[in-house]
């Protein structure tokens, strides 16, 4: 239903929702005032659907530069007194953490929650990182909701207990969250919007004295935690096996029970709330237990604090035994502590703890199954066809070699991430966090000294330059580093949505505003750079090959726009290849153009032996035609030199 479903204000009706909806719709009917984030999957449909809303329930959106300032956003609007809700990933939970920490210390007014949707197996993340530890770190509870109606309901709650404790508190979600659909209540909208005023004695400041109020809040909160309304148990009276469980593992937890026919058997106690831990709930179900079963994503962070509980009050729950990740029981197809759990990695946990007979699928099955993959088409993970970081990534490739020096390429956060495979060309060397990649070329650098003499190259993206880069560039202009930074400006924030940023003049809510340029921002650190369309290959390379003779800090910014947007904006001349002037593999080539350059519209037409465009995937970009030796790629109608 999409963002159609946040337009129902029906109080009572039923709607579709993902769960990165219902969050929305949750800050809508609580009266949210601010609301701020940087694009991050798998939680970026929150702001990007607050940022359409803004005007119809008076809010104020923005995707931040980056993380740390969502969060200081979002901080000042509760100072002031008013709602307001940051969401970020985990990754960006690092960037906003040194902010976070002193903010459970200073504490807050305005109700302030914090989404955290963290990627188990890192669907759309380079790496897996469970935030719950964090959280803990920074004296905050942690909210995990187990469906899409959870979601919205448990957000609004964070609001009101947010108030009640004057900190920040997080909403862990998870990426079967996020995106998983589920029937929502549409609740009432709260309008009664406070006039945000900062008194004269309010104050906000972090230092050690209140580090003891911190503990006295968490003490608080342990107390409101056994009255949550999310905590549940469900199952027969005194069941002698429990599961425990949050987030995505209840459901799982249910469907499992059915399916093996032991709902009679086996109870599950479901934590609405992570940390605190609301103790004297849990020990009161433990103590009728003989054996538990942990039931997480990622970490077995709820399994080593209530491990830690049982040891406290080892008098009330003896004998007991425990099976989770740390046991090795529980287990997803990566291994315990890796990755997601999903309803048949509970079935079997289960099964094989509770010595039942189980078979997932009848005899035959896999077999059947992977004769019918061999029938799939192989898919490569690649830049999309026609985008301009291919270019860019060829003629960096190309401008290295001819260098003769060994270049090396430090690579960062993107799209262009994907310059570690093949259709990068393997030209990364290093991928670290978001604008690490300028800070590492910065330091090799500074190696000149000790007789390091390769050429070094950093490529970042254009929405990453502005989240990050620019604090390590100015540490490379302050110190004189040798390098040469590349971005790839493709004027979007395009690996999360296309969410726009501060290079596009354009604002989450839709206004048009001031807009930066990066050749501008580069000019005021008094460094030299350079503009570019990556589209013109040759070019390109001679760029890079001259910029890389000049001695310090340069910058080439090598732009144009994404392919998947400009596709929807404009009509192309259709690419296409004269098999008559293509002599296949008698070209000497090696197939350039269908593996080499690996642009997934080339393809390899095995009949004719002779290449061929895949009309259904190009996007026309005419970067091919430049690089046929034979000349044998063309554009319709255009004439060579004139496109």
């Amino acid at each position: 239903m999409s963002f159609l479903s946040l337009q129902v204000n029906e109080v009572g009706k039923q709607v579709l929702m993902t769960g990165n909806e219902a969050v929305a719709r949750a800050a809508i009917e609580a009266g949210v005032s601010y609301a701020s984030s940087y694009p991050g999957s798998p939680s970026s449909e929150i702001l990007g659907n607050l940022g359409k809303l803004a005007k119809q329930h008076n809010l104020y959106a923005e995707w931040s530069t980056n993380e740390k300032v969502a969060l200081e956003g979002a901080a000042a609007a509760s100072f002031a007194g008013v709602r307001a809700i940051c969401i970020v990933k985990p990754d960006g939970l690092n960037v906003a953490f040194d902010t976070l920490k002193s903010l459970t210390s200073s504490g807050t007014k305005g109700g302030l929650v914090l989404v955290v949707s963290d990627d188990p197996s890192a669907h759309s993340s380079t790496n897996e990182e469970d935030s719950r530890y964090l959280e803990k770190v920074a004296h905050m509870p942690i909210l995990e909701p187990s469906t899409p109606q959870e979601a919205k309901d448990m957000t609004v709650a964070a609001f009101d207990l947010s108030e009640k404790v004057k900190l920040p508190v997080c909403i862990r979600s998870v990426t079967r969250i996020c995106h998983a659909s589920g029937n929502v209540t549409i609740g009432p909208v709260n309008k009664s919007i406070k006039q945000p005023v900062m008194g004269p004695e309010d104050r906000f400041v972090t230092n050690i004295l209140f580090h003891a109020v911190q503990e006295k809040k968490l003490a608080m909160l342990a107390q409101l935690a056994e009255q949550w309304p999310f905590n549940r148990y469900q199952g027969p009276e005194n069941a002698r096996t429990l599961i425990i469980t949050a987030g995505p593992g209840f459901v799982y937890a249910q469907e499992a029970l059915s399916v093996l026919g032991v709902e009679e058997q086996v109870g599950i106690l479901k934590l609405g709330i992570s940390w605190p831990l609301p103790e004297n709930f849990i020990v009161n179900h433990l103590e009728h237990a003989d054996q538990v079963i942990f039931l997480e994503e990622i970490e077995p962070f709820n399994e080593e604090n209530i491990m830690r509980l049982a040891a406290h009050r080892l008098e009330e729950v003896y004998p007991i035994k425990f099976y989770g990740q740390k046991s090795g029981h529980v287990s997803g197809q990566l291994g315990p502590g890796l990755g997601e759990i999903n309803p048949d990695t509970v079935i079997r946990a289960l099964a094989g703890i509770l010595n039942l007979s189980y078979t997932a699928q009848p005899k035959g099955y896999g077999q059947e199954a992977a004769s019918l993959v061999q029938n799939v088409p192989e898919r490569e993970l690649a830049f999309c066809a026609g985008c301009p970081h291919r270019a860019s990534f060829w003629a960096v490739k190309s401008a290295l070699a001819i260098n003769g020096r060994n270049g090396v390429v430090m690579g960062d956060i993107g799209c262009y991430t994907m310059g570690l495979l093949r259709t990068g060309y393997k030209l990364l060397q290093a991928v670290l966090a978001m604008g690490s990649g300028v800070g590492l070329a910065h330091g090799l650098g500074k190696l000149d000294r000790f007789g390091f003499e390769q050429p070094v190259v950093a490529m970042v993206g254009d929405s990453t330059f502005y989240h990050a880069a620019i604090p390590a560039l100015i540490n490379a202009k302050y110190n004189k580093s040798n390098f040469l930074l590349v971005v790839l400006d493709n004027e979007t924030t395009a690996m999360t949505g296309h969410q726009p940023h501060p290079g596009l003049g354009l604002n989450a809510m839709g206004d048009e505003t001031e807009h930066m340029p990066i050749e501008k921002v580069v000019n005021g650190l008094g460094l030299p750079v350079e503009v570019y369309d990556p589209y013109d290959v040759d070019g390109t390379t001679k760029m890079v090959f001259d910029m890389l003779q000049e001695q310090g800090t340069k910058v080439l910014v090598l732009r144009r726009t994404c392919a998947l947007v400009t596709a929807k904006k404009e009509t192309k001349p259709k690419v296409y290849v004269d098999q008559k002037l293509c002599i296949g593999d008698e070209c000497g080539c090696n197939r350039f153009c269908s593996r080499t350059f690996a642009c997934p519209a080339s393809i390899w037409d095995k009949k004719a032996q002779k290449a061929i465009i895949d009309e259904a995937v190009c996007n026309r970009c005419g970067v091919c035609v430049s690089l046929c030796p034979q000349n044998a790629i063309k554009l319709e109608g255009v004439e060579a030199g004139e496109y």
